[in-house]
């Protein structure tokens, strides 16, 4: 019997039944971390000018690119774990589960955190608006960044999942020697909204991260330009499972994404924040999911990292809250680099305790209560997934 090439085996493994992707599961962490350090940099911990600015220098773009990744990420495995007898009422149920409950238990937080420790006055319709996860389509940062902050992610990945059953029955019709042109067709999108934005005249700019507030709602919080992110990973997910080529493997799409992140502390801000990493960290997300069904092991697909990734969603969503509060109840320090790295480490380390007691707690039990996988019902039309290569 004929030996398969290594790109037809991959395809045959792929097409039958996607496996699970432990160091993409790694990866989530890397992620949060990054987003971690941006919401300590600006805080200023650092009494040691040179400390803080080294400090801002790796994690001033960390937290655009740790979203930026989360985003791709969604919609390759989304994709990627879709399944054949699933219907679209299941599959929504199941992030709903997975996504809203979080979201609440921190709401929640943020809201008794905001009247008690600040005693300021709760803007109803500011409430209602990140209860329903709609506050990221509103163009002002008073409502987009209400409450518990990170949460504005959240009504882009509302809008991913409301659209996804359409979206992957749409994107599987492609042939698959043209999902790579479709796949830089959408970078190129990413690309071009930056530029308009870059482009049109500057209001008063936000600090950390140059842009005026339009500019930055347009080109990172805009939930239908962030759809561009999701999709670019849908395509990615279809490009490994058909066996297309990937360009690079694990370790240079690793060294691409090392030169991205550098390269955005040097481009104009409309473009740093989003457009330059699109393609490296789809690439690194796309070859260590081959890297994963070729059963290559890595550091990333260790007991530790696959944990760490679990619990990062929890991580996300209580960072902010930990690190703002946690700052504040420490009576604002800037100190010596020693002092400001245990404190560093003390927020992270509050920050994992409840992102796994959330995960424990709720997240698991949740899931396991209300979005197991049940029998579609007779005459259900099944949500579309992976069919292999088109004829």
């Amino acid at each position: 019997m004929a030996r398969l090439s290594s790109q037809d085996e991959l395809s045959a493994r792929t097409s039958s039944r996607p496996g699970q992707l432990p160091s993409l599961t790694g990866m989530r962490f890397i992620a949060a971390m990054l987003v971690f350090g941006i919401h300590v940099t600006v805080l200023n911990p650092f009494a040691s000018s040179d400390a803080q600015r080294g400090f801002e220098w790796f994690f001033l773009h960390g937290g655009w690119i740790g979203v930026g990744f989360f985003f791709v990420l969604s919609g390759f495995v989304l994709t990627w774990s879709a399944r054949p007898t699933d219907t679209t009422r299941a599959f929504w149920r199941r992030r709903f589960f997975k996504i809203y409950p979080n979201h609440l238990v921190t709401f929640v937080a943020a809201l008794l955190l905001l009247v008690f420790a600040t005693g300021a006055t709760v803007d109803p319709q500011h409430a209602l608006y990140n209860l329903l996860l709609i506050q990221s389509w509103f163009p002002e940062l008073e409502i987009r960044g209400s409450f518990n902050g990170p949460s504005w992610s959240l009504s882009c990945e509302a809008l991913f999942y409301l659209s996804f059953p359409w979206l992957l029955r749409l994107i599987d019709r492609i042939r698959p020697e043209r999902l790579w042109a479709w796949a830089i067709g959408v970078a190129a999108a990413v690309v071009a909204i930056a530029a308009v934005a870059q482009a049109r005249p500057d209001g008063p700019l936000l600090p950390v991260v140059f842009l005026d507030d339009t500019e930055f709602w347009l080109v990172y919080q805009f939930p239908a330009t962030r759809m561009l992110d999701f999709v670019f990973g849908i395509l990615l997910a279809r490009i490994v499972m058909t066996g297309r080529r990937v360009p690079v493997g694990l370790g240079g799409a690793t060294a691409l994404a090392v030169g991205g992140y550098v390269l955005t502390t040097l481009t104009p801000p409309a473009f740093g924040v989003v457009a330059v990493m699109i393609v490296p960290l789809g690439l690194v997300i796309a070859a260590a999911a081959r890297a994963d069904v070729a059963g290559r092991p890595s550091w990333l697909s260790s007991r530790v990292m696959v944990w760490l990734g679990e619990v990062s969603f929890a991580f996300y969503m209580w960072h902010s809250l930990v690190v703002n509060y946690g700052h504040q109840w420490l009576g604002y320090p800037r100190s010596s680099t020693p002092v400001a790295l245990a404190e560093i480490a003390l927020l992270f380390a509050v920050t994992l305790l409840l992102a796994w007691l959330q995960f424990s707690r709720i997240e698991q039990p949740v899931m396991r209560r209300f979005a197991r996988h049940r029998p579609a019902p007779a005459g259900a039309v099944p949500a579309p997934r992976d069919r292999g290569p088109a004829a």
